[in-house]
């Protein structure tokens, strides 16, 4: 029997599915905060069915990844207003791995005069999104989620180890694209395509990547939101799955030493909306000025925003010459070591990759900020440097290395503020500087070894 018929019509498919025969028990309300986190408030089925949004504290973007409270809204007087949440009932889907009948719904964020909450990361990209349409374009997006499953760690003074596979062995690394490393974790992998498939998304491929327990999964391309709605999703449902086979998935951009790091590689297309076309493709297959000055403002603007990109001051433990991710911003085709590559395609389906987003950012603020380099590039009409040919790592590093250089870049962007909002950007800017001051406290083992006795 079906309860509250009127909510159940604003259902997509798969949660209907998900739901058939069975009573709804409880609706998860979630948005993502600043660093991707799921916030929000478990209601009963009954209620979520009468109501059509709920309050949470606006305060919830102000923290920082520890938990404490950057400054970033005193000087307005401080006093955690509440913001208005509306469910988006297109994303309402499956919580296949509670005990009983669960939906999440996102929800997006306004303030008490019905407008957008300013830095609400689904906001922020819905904001660039609408600049595209606004010239006749629609962005399209496919990103790579690339993260390790380790052994359980439950001591932070201990170093990440790789999980133990079927065979009874830790993870090895150097094994990409081996099947029989992807076999190792066949139970975990079993329950990340049963909770997807319960979720209504369509994985495009698992693969082994090159470090110790590191995999891959690639989602098929779509509008911007939508996907960032999958690897905010994502990010739970893989972590569920490792908890049910006594491992963690992480998403940290370096985990483990020596190792290559974790990215999420953005694959970007516009669609000439009048025309219904790839607008990186001209008439005759060959590549328009689009294509170009979309490159040449990623080339121009990505040192301002590798803040967004590369989020926490591990992040940059990730630019490592010859481990798998770049170190300049040159562009090149059908190259790896580039951090803009081209990839090999055919006309309609041509398009750009950002490399140097890494695993940890926020979905929608790394989305929001590439796609926002590449709107600069366009608006300016620019063109790119000559196209690398080549190992792209022996150029000159051109990517901030530390967390706190990658800030001093975001906080001078006047024109990436206007884009992503100034009042977004405010808060961003007070809340990692935050996080990078209580960092600065910390004295690392290195420290401890080589500067105690010696200097």
């Amino acid at each position: 029997m079906i309860q509250w018929p009127n909510l159940y019509k604003k259902l997509p498919k798969a949660a209907t599915d998900y739901l058939e025969g069975k009573k709804l028990d409880e609706v998860e309300c979630v948005l993502a905060d600043l660093p991707g986190i799921a916030r929000g408030k478990a209601v009963p089925a009954a209620k979520f069915a009468k109501q059509n949004s709920f309050y949470l504290p606006e305060s919830i973007f102000f923290q920082t990844i520890t938990g404490d409270w950057s400054a970033s809204d005193y000087e307005r007087n401080f006093i955690e207003r509440d913001m208005t949440l509306v469910p988006d009932y297109s994303t309402a889907t499956a919580a296949p791995w509670t005990g009983d009948w669960t939906l999440q719904v996102i929800h997006d964020a306004y303030d008490r005069k019905g407008e957008p909450i300013p830095y609400a990361p689904r906001n922020v990209l819905k904001r660039v999104v609408k600049l595209y349409k606004d010239m006749g374009l629609e962005p399209v997006v496919a990103p790579e989620m690339e993260f390790f499953l380790v052994a359980r760690n439950v001591d932070p003074a201990q170093s990440i180890q790789p999980m133990m596979g079927r065979t009874g062995r830790p993870a090895a690394a150097r094994q990409a694209y081996s099947m029989t490393a992807v076999d190792e974790f066949g139970p975990v992998i079993d329950d990340i395509y049963d909770f997807a498939e319960a979720q209504g998304f369509e994985i495009d491929g698992i693969t082994q990547e090159g470090g110790a327990g590191q995999l891959e999964i690639n989602l098929l391309h779509g509008d911007p939101v939508k996907l960032a709605d999958e690897v905010f999703y994502f990010k739970r449902l893989i972590r569920e799955a490792a908890l049910r086979h006594d491992c963690f998935a992480t998403f940290m951009a370096k985990p483990i030493e020596n190792e290559p790091g974790s990215a999420m590689h953005i694959h970007h297309s516009l669609i000439d909306i009048e025309a219904n076309k790839n607008a990186f493709s001209g008439p005759q297959g060959g590549e328009t000025d689009l294509f170009f000055n979309f490159i040449a403002g990623m080339q121009t603007h990505l040192p301002s925003a590798i803040a967004l990109l590369a989020p926490y001051v591990n992040s940059y433990r990730r630019y490592v010459k010859d481990l798998a991710a770049p170190i300049n911003l040159e562009w090149a085709r059908d190259n790896r070591t580039a951090g803009i590559r081209i990839p090999i395609s055919g006309p309609e389906a041509k398009r750009v990759e950002n490399r140097l987003a890494g695993m940890d950012c926020n979905p929608y603020l790394g989305i929001a900020a590439s796609l926002a380099c590449g709107y600069m590039g366009i608006k300016s009409e620019i063109r790119p440097a000559k196209q690398h040919r080549g190992d792209a790592y022996e150029g000159e590093n051109s990517i901030p290395r530390v967390m706190g250089e990658a800030l001093g870049h975001f906080e001078q962007a006047n024109d990436l503020h206007s884009i992503l909002g100034e009042e977004f950007c405010r808060v961003y800017s007070a809340i990692k500087r935050a996080e990078y001051d209580e960092f600065l406290q910390v004295i690392s083992p290195w420290e401890r070894e080589h500067l105690l006795l010696n200097v």
